[in-house]
Formats: structure tokens, C-alpha cells, sequence
């Protein structure tokens, strides 16, 4: 497989049904394949070979401007404005209640760095990679020269309330028994403080997402981004090749920029009863397994089990939280090498319904919605497998 892999992505210009094809039944890690697989896949890398050194340079140095712009610069001006001021009647000052004021952008911003950094915090809490420093600190930001204030530093002093930011936008309360993948640490005294000039993974996270939120007022962040972009930055920033796995910020942040691009209107809670919004694509897993399996989607019905109660999680984050962090990587494998970008995900998810029936045919309202919350399967092969086979008996 790794042969066929190479071979593929050894032509100068990268066929890309061939590779969609092999990437659908999972990407072998070796050999950084799968970190070279996905930048093609989420439209990041052209198939033409030669184009892509002077679109990797491009690129880097643009998120280089972004964090000039976006994470240094506040913090210089900060400094500058007057910290150190007596006369408050100069144009900019924290007071200054004028829109536009540069204080009034640092606070609002604050408001969206708090939930940022509340959700990455919590990454993959059962594993240690996230907590780990990094091998390629970002020295724009850690310079020692300069001491620029890094976003942790930033969220550490700033007291401004969080509290408006926790809800859930389907509003669903989770009738999970507390699964063993979704313990947090209870505060954040937990997380070791790393020595001077270095940073933990979730920082890195950290500002890739501030930086997106920055980018896109439009939707700025809204929770549950912060799934989405852990497994591609651990795909990357794991990539045993140096000279990439060395651009991992940079790199994961146009392929989650290029993924929001698809995925984003999940997010919009204004395009929620939409054709390309959540409710849409809820109710499209129940007509698929209406169409696959009658006896279960009735049974669904009868007990007034709606898709959104379950489904919303699913298909919003892309499984990434009903399975660990490998399994979620595979399902990524074949959901981006979909070329119909996520039909796949519907069928996945009648799988993983039809694969369970019996219990749910057998169990009650409580019991079953204990099933849907906290999925019992975590064969992710076998669910593959299944989906497969929906797509095929079409």
C-alpha cells in the first residue's frame, strides 16, 4: 500500500481520483504519508508537484504577517497606549467608548481568546501531546529580546467575565455517563507551566484559532472549532519529517481555514434550518436510514428520539468526539478523500446507528439515548466497513 501511495504522489502532476481512491481505505503514517495526503486533499497542495515549494513559502510567510499583525502587534501597542500616561483625552485610551478605538478591539478580543482558551485547554485531556512543548516554539512571539506578550500571558491578565460564552447551541443537555474520553482537569493550576521560551501544543492551538477568529468576524469561534482543528494539527505537528512537521502551525492553519470553508455553515446558527445548514443534514440521517433500515428509524420515531439530540455532536464535529483521537484520523482518511465532500459522514452515522439496532430496538428512551451519547462501538474498521456497504447497496 505504501508503494501505491508513492507512486501516486511521485508523478509530477498528482492524479487525484488514484489518490482519493487509496485515501478512502486509510492512509498509511509512514513516511509523513498522511500529513502529505491531507494537505492535497483539503485543497492546501495544487496536483501539480512543481508548484508547491513557492506556495508553501507564500503561504508561511503570510501567517508570519498574520501574527505581526494579529498577536504582536496588540501586545506593542498595548505597551504604547498609554500604560504610562497622565493626559486621558488623547485620541485612544481604555476608556475610549468609540468602536473603532484599538482598546476596544483588544478587550472584544479578549472576550473571544477566553472561550479559545477555555476549549483548548481541555484537548484530548487522556493524552499528553497536547500539554507537551513543542519542539518549534513560534520564536516570532517568544523572542526573549523583545518579552512580546504571548496569548497565554494575555488570557493570565485578563479578568473579563466568560461566562456569557457557555451554551450549547442545540441545546441539548448530555445524558452521557461521563465518558472516560471527556474527563477535564479541574482547574487550570493542573497544567504544568512551561520554562521560559517554550510552549505547550495547546498554545499553538491556541492562536491558530484566534488568528481564524480574527480573519472571520463573521464567525469568529464558536465552540466545537477547537475539535475540529485538534486532529489536523496532531496529524501535522507529528509528521516525521522535520522540514514539515517544523511548519505545522502555519500549514494547519490554511488546511482548517480550507475545512471551515466546507464545514462552516454548521457553525452559523442563522443558517441552521437552511438547505446547507445542521437541521438539513440531521434530517438527512434519518431519511437515509429510513431508506436502509424502516424498523429502526420508526422505532427512533416512535420514541421521539430526534436526530439533533445526537447527531448535532456527530455531524458538527466530524465524529471527533465520540472516538480516540487514531480512530478519528482514520474516519478524516476516508471523509476527505469523499469526493462528495461529507455524504460519506451521513452514511457513517447511519452505520453506526444500524450497527447498534438491537439494542436500540430492545432499550427504552433513557437507555437509548445513553447509547447515542456515549457510542459503544469503537471498532472504527467495523463502522467503516458498514458505511461501505450503505454506499454501495444505494
Amino acid at each position: 500500500r505504501i508503494a501505491d501511495f508513492q507512486e501516486v504522489l511521485g508523478e509530477p502532476t498528482v492524479a487525484l481520483t488514484k489518490l482519493r481512491e487509496l485515501c478512502f481505505s486509510g492512509i498509511p503514517f509512514d513516511g509523513g504519508l498522511r500529513c502529505l495526503c491531507w494537505k492535497i486533499l483539503l485543497n492546501y497542495l495544487p496536483l501539480e508537484k512543481a508548484l508547491w515549494s513557492s506556495l508553501l513559502k507564500k503561504q508561511r510567510d503570510l501567517y508570519s504577517q498574520f501574527l505581526k499583525e494579529m498577536i504582536i502587534q496588540p501586545g506593542i501597542a498595548k505597551a504604547n497606549l498609554g500604560v504610562s500616561r497622565e493626559d486621558v483625552t488623547l485620541e485612544d485610551h481604555p476608556l475610549n467608548p468609540n468602536p473603532d478605538s484599538r482598546w476596544n478591539t483588544y478587550f472584544k478580543d479578549n472576550e473571544v481568546l477566553l472561550q479559545i482558551d477555555k476549549d483548548v485547554r481541555r484537548l484530548y485531556p487522556d493524552m499528553a501531546f497536547f500539554q507537551r512543548p513543542t519542539d518549534y516554539p513560534c520564536l516570532l512571539i517568544l523572542d526573549p529580546q523583545n518579552e512580546f506578550e504571548t496569548l497565554r500571558r494575555r488570557v493570565e491578565q485578563t479578568t473579563l467575565k466568560s461566562q456569557t460564552v457557555a451554551r450549547n447551541r442545540s441545546g441539548v443537555t448530555n445524558v452521557s455517563s461521563g465518558s472516560p474520553l471527556k474527563s477535564t482537569p479541574s482547574s487550570l493550576s493542573e497544567y504544568e507551566v512551561l520554562p521560559n521560551g517554550c510552549e505547550a501544543h495547546w498554545e499553538v492551538v491556541e492562536r491558530i484559532l484566534f488568528i481564524y477568529a480574527k480573519l472571520n468576524p463573521g464567525i469568529a469561534y464558536v465552540q466545537g472549532m477547537n475539535e475540529i482543528v485538534g486532529p489536523l494539527y496532531y496529524t501535522f505537528a507529528t509528521d516525521p519529517n522535520s522540514e514539515w512537521k517544523e511548519h505545522a502551525e502555519a500549514d494547519t492553519f490554511f488546511c482548517f481555514t480550507n475545512l471551515m470553508a466546507e464545514i462552516r455553515d454548521n457553525f452559523i446558527k442563522s443558517l441552521d434550518d437552511s438547505q446547507c445548514g445542521i437541521t438539513y443534514k440531521m434530517e438527512k440521517v434519518y431519511s437515509t436510514l429510513k431508506e436502509k433500515d424502516v424498523e429502526l428509524y420508526l422505532k427512533l420515531q416512535e420514541q421521539n428520539i430526534k436526530p439533533q439530540f445526537f447527531a448535532f455532536r456527530w455531524l458538527t464535529l466530524l465524529l471527533s468526539q465520540e472516538f480516540l483521537l487514531p480512530d478519528v484520523i482514520r474516519i478524516w482518511d476516508s471523509l476527505f478523500a469523499d469526493d462528495k465532500r461529507f455524504d460519506f459522514l451521513l452514511l457513517v452515522c447511519c452505520a453506526m446507528l444500524t450497527l447498534i439496532r438491537d439494542q436500540l430496538l430492545e432499550g427504552d428512551f433513557t437507555l437509548n439515548m445513553r447509547l447515542l451519547q456515549d457510542y459503544p462501538i469503537s471498532d472504527v474498521h467495523l463502522i467503516l466497513k458498514k458505511a461501505k456497504e450503505l454506499q454501495d447497496s444505494k
